[in-house]
């Protein structure tokens, strides 16, 4: 623990000069959007809102390069990482400002579930299994999201320093592609579209075009399941704050936490695995329990965090230097 701490303060001999591969990811995907913005200026509500909020993330980024170069140590280093997850939740809901603007499609991907499973998955699901243990246990795994990117981001800080900037490059990158496709593929979730369109419509297969509905509404259903649990007043506290009608295809939940299961597998880390692979199972169960995405979002999420990861993992020997 002594050279750990030591450590944490140890000045580096060859500090970054610039940015580093996770903040170009940063400044890509602000730079993508910046211009989408510009673009969709005259029928967004508040434009400036956007741009005001891109400066002050280039201005926080900046603040976090100059105290690295101030001192540059793993200290400083993990500063500039963990700002920029935490930004994630700001840049969550900005999706949903552009693609409310795009034709909605979840009359395509519900309809698309329904040929394909012959019934609405996320409907009956929570059904099936409606008791307090399963319910609990399912809403548990959705709350462990962001536990379990912290875990797998604090692990290659702590126990694998080398491959850390790597790690941090991954995820950051899988998130932004995430939230591209988010952009530009308007998909609510089973939540929004069943609470605008009537459950009687879904329960007789009937899925009408929504349109811009969701320009102007953001109502959704509440979580099924036990409602006096104490994880599912966190997943409820978690949609009243910041959920929006936006990013259910491909779910980035089943995504982003395939991905870190995947780094702690490419490091073999198999005991952190071991602990982790239940909080995965529940949680990739939960997208569609919690009627937050269809069965097709969570089975996209697994199959391109595969591929991202293979992709991520090429590009970041050439990208990632220190």
């Amino acid at each position: 623990m002594k050279k750990f701490i030591i450590d944490l303060f140890k000045l580096e001999k060859k500090p970054v000069k610039g940015l580093m591969a996770f903040e170009w990811v940063v400044m890509a995907y602000l730079v993508l959007t910046l211009i989408v913005t510009f673009i969709m200026y005259t029928s967004m509500d508040n434009p400036q809102a956007m741009i005001f909020g891109r400066l002050r993330i280039i201005a926080i980024t900046a603040a976090m390069w100059l105290v690295y170069r101030i001192a540059p140590c793993r200290l400083t280093r993990f500063a500039r990482v963990g700002t920029q997850m935490a930004l994630l939740a700001w840049w969550y809901p900005d999706t949903f400002e552009i693609n409310r603007h795009l034709p909605n499609l979840d009359h395509v991907f519900a309809t698309w579930e329904q040929d394909l499973f012959g019934c609405q998955p996320a409907l009956l699901f929570s059904k099936a299994l409606p008791g307090p243990v399963f319910s609990e246990l399912f809403d548990m795994g959705y709350a462990a999201y962001y536990p379990m990117i912290a875990a797998t981001a604090v692990y290659y800080f702590g126990w694998y320093y080398k491959e850390f900037n790597r790690a941090a490059f991954i995820i950051l990158a899988s998130f932004f592609i995430y939230y591209v496709i988010f952009i530009f593929v308007p998909v609510a979730g089973p939540t929004f579209y069943y609470k605008a369109v009537g459950l009687h419509n879904i329960t007789a297969g009937i899925f009408p075009n929504i349109h811009d509905y969701f320009n102007h509404h953001q109502e959704c259903l509440p979580s099924p399941g036990y409602t006096d649990g104490i994880f599912y007043h966190l997943v409820e506290d978690a949609k009243a704050a910041g959920e929006r009608p936006t990013a259910a295809f491909p779910s980035s939940h089943v995504g982003v936490s395939t991905i870190c299961m995947l780094l702690l597998w490419h490091d073999r880390n198999y005991k952190l695995l071991a602990v982790l692979a239940p909080f995965y199972i529940l949680l990739c169960c939960a997208t569609v329990y919690i009627q937050a995405h269809y069965a097709i979002d969570a089975i996209a999420g697994f199959v391109t965090a595969c591929i991202l990861f293979a992709i991520l993992m090429r590009a970041s020997h050439k990208m990632v230097t220190k």
